[in-house]
């Protein structure tokens, strides 16, 4: 299964303030503005600020997220090696869940 780095996430009180540094100061543009969630073009991947849940799940940290084509095949298999994954959360518009490497960072895998 290939990974693919997709996304960089941090976690924000400052929405405004945040998009205003990316897409401003930066000149990185918004491709994605949804209540809680946006996403700006950083070549690569992309800078999902997403709002609130700053305490969780990980502090101050950024998230990276990997795309993957079968998030729940993947999660299966990194269980398996022992690798920490939580719920797998399916939607109509992505399916994803988190695990943590051994240093207790976390990261995502997704649909998106």
């Amino acid at each position: 299964m290939t990974f693919r780095l997709s996304h960089i996430i941090y976690f924000t009180d400052n929405m405004d303030g945040m998009t205003v540094f990316y897409r401003d100061v930066l000149g990185l543009p918004v491709v994605k503005d949804e209540d809680g969630w946006r996403e700006l073009d950083a070549g690569a991947c992309r800078i999902a600020l997403h709002a609130g849940a700053k305490g969780e799940p990980n502090g101050h940290t950024p998230k990276i997220a990997f795309h993957v084509d079968d998030v729940a095949a993947l999660r299966e298999s990194l269980i398996t090696q022992g690798v920490p994954m939580g719920k797998l959360w399916v939607t109509p518009e992505i399916t994803f869940c988190q695990g943590a490497d051994p240093d207790g960072n976390a990261f995502n895998i997704s649909s998106r």
